[in-house]
């Protein structure tokens, strides 16, 4: 598929400043749009929108379908009268690093709230449509839900749960259905909330010519609805439900044991046998969600490393064939295109390039990594072609500042040769260089524009705390930014299309 010439702001919802301790789909995320509309960026980029699983990466989700709830605007909620506007008055307005633990004590009961109050309030047309969004989407919500409120009845993990449960017996999930039904319901109006404000905010993206970029992440979590509702697609032990092989990466230059991520691996000739189903499911559900799609972990569809799971490093896996190219051909065929972009980066082996090039799916580019060595030079503009996504940093990576002042003296040389001194800061001499680029796609994290240093880190790979806790500062997104990109945009090429904007709807939530 062939990109348009564009650039955009990488940006996860939770870092917007909105109410209630947590980025969300309100007056923020509405402000940002109008910032990137006069900054004439045309892409959005966000990081999975699903529920987190363990800890706080969007990465891992108890859902490769579902929507995080604490993304849920109180705002919207509130203007549509399924909250008290004097509740809102009396929550906290301060913005700082977000406070998991304080968000869930206090944004979940009002979420819980509205919920309750929609039920026992709704009719007419909002009532209809909140059915309608249940029966078109039974085939994943149903899980998800039973699965949500069981995993807090009876833990994280499922595996623990009483056997009948566990097992999916179907006697015992009727029962609990019956027994849970209010619990149920009140999940199952969350994620109608959830996907009435993306689909209100994608709409108004069309209408100001920006296309949203989400993330689609190749594994997912055991603890999630997907492995035990779907347990004949993953490879898991029939006496213990416990993963038999698990996913990772090799010992490297990085890592002398490698990186045991711990993801159940796939059942591949199952899911072959099927004819991909929820893989084609779940991908057209991303393609619904968002215009574009970047693919993590690319290499893991032509080769995956395949761990014991009885391991406790990466060390003693191998490498296992992946579904190759019969899997995309099989996704061209339904979804009628490959909207997709491949995270490649790091050891790429010349198959997992030759398996992405035969389906014209653009690569990724990351400048912050082009300056080691020569080896590492393939990541600058001279080295690539249009058919590329090109980024300063990405969400795993320092800040750009905070890159720069972690650099020696020779690597600080090799930058400053190609981009000059720049008076402006290093993040704008990385930005010009990535807009002025050939690649198709250029995507600068907002952290970059606004300048910042390490304390706006978003996520350090390999770490388990104090990772997605960064906020924008209100009034940040300055109209001289604007003007700055604006001109980056019109001197390079990517002002941003028209996007066809959805029929007209009045969102409910």
């Amino acid at each position: 598929m062939t990109f348009p010439r564009s650039t955009g702001i990488l940006l996860h919802p939770i870092s917007l400043p909105s109410l209630g301790g947590i980025g969300d789909f309100g007056p923020a995320a509405y402000e940002f749009l109008d910032f990137l509309a006069k900054a004439r960026q045309g892409l959005w980029q966000v990081l999975p929108l699903n529920p987190p699983a363990n800890g706080n990466s969007p990465y891992s989700s108890t859902s490769a379908f579902a929507g995080n709830p604490l993304l849920i605007s109180l705002e919207r909620l509130a203007e549509r009268g399924w909250l008290d506007a004097a509740t809102l008055s009396r929550h906290d307005p301060c913005v700082g690093p977000i406070d998991y633990d304080r968000v869930n004590r206090e944004k979940l009961p009002l979420l819980w709230r509205a919920a309750k109050n929609f039920l026992e309030r709704t009719s007419g047309e909002s009532r209809q449509r909140f059915e309608l969004f249940a029966k078109e989407n039974f085939w994943w919500l149903e899980d998800f839900v039973l699965f949500d409120t069981l995993r807090q009845q009876h833990g994280k993990n499922w595996n623990h749960w009483p056997s009948p449960l566990a097992r999916r017996e179907q006697s015992a999930i009727e029962s609990v259905q019956r027994e849970l039904k209010a619990d149920l319901s009140v999940r199952r109006v969350l994620q109608f909330f959830f996907w009435e404000q993306w689909h209100a905010l994608r709409n108004y993206c069309a209408q100001k010519s920006i296309r949203v970029v989400g993330d689609i992440a190749i594994f997912v979590d055991y603890d999630s609805a997907d492995v035990w509702s779907h347990r004949n697609l993953f490879r898991l032990r029939e006496a213990d439900l416990l993963p038999e092989v698990v996913s990772g990466v090799p010992p490297d230059y990085f890592s002398a044991t490698g990186q045991r991520w711990g993801n159940p691996l796939y059942d591949w000739p199952a899911i072959r046998s099927s004819g991909y189903r929820w893989w084609i499911q779940r991908l057209r559900w991303a393609t619904q969600t968002c215009d574009f799609i970047r693919l993590d972990h690319f290499r893991g569809f032509a080769q995956f490393w395949e761990i014991p799971a009885d391991e406790p490093t990466a060390i003693k896996g191998c490498w296992v064939d992946g579904p190759g190219d019969e899997f995309f051909l099989k996704l061209r065929d339904e979804l009628g295109g490959l909207p997709f972009f491949a995270e490649d980066l790091g050891l790429i082996t010349p198959d997992v390039v030759a398996l992405r090039e035969r389906h014209n799916i653009p690569g990724m580019a990351v400048l912050q990594f082009a300056f080691g060595d020569p080896g590492a030079h393939t990541y600058l503009p001279h080295r690539l072609n249009a058919h590329c996504v090109i980024y300063t940093g990405t969400h795993d990576n320092d800040t750009t500042v905070g890159w720069w002042s972690s650099l020696n003296e020779k690597e600080r040389r090799a930058v400053v040769g190609l981009i000059g001194p720049c008076e402006d800061g290093p993040n704008w001499g990385l930005i010009r260089l990535a807009q002025s680029s050939p690649a198709n796609f250029s995507v600068v994290p907002l952290q970059d524009v606004l300048g910042l240093g390490s304390e706006a880190r978003l996520n350090t790979p390999s770490t388990h705390t104090g990772n997605y806790h960064w906020r924008c500062e209100p009034g940040a997104l300055k109209a001289e930014l604007a003007a700055k990109l604006t001109a980056l945009a019109e001197v390079t090429d990517r002002l941003p299309e028209p996007v066809p904007v959805p029929r007209t709807e009045i969102f409910i939530a």
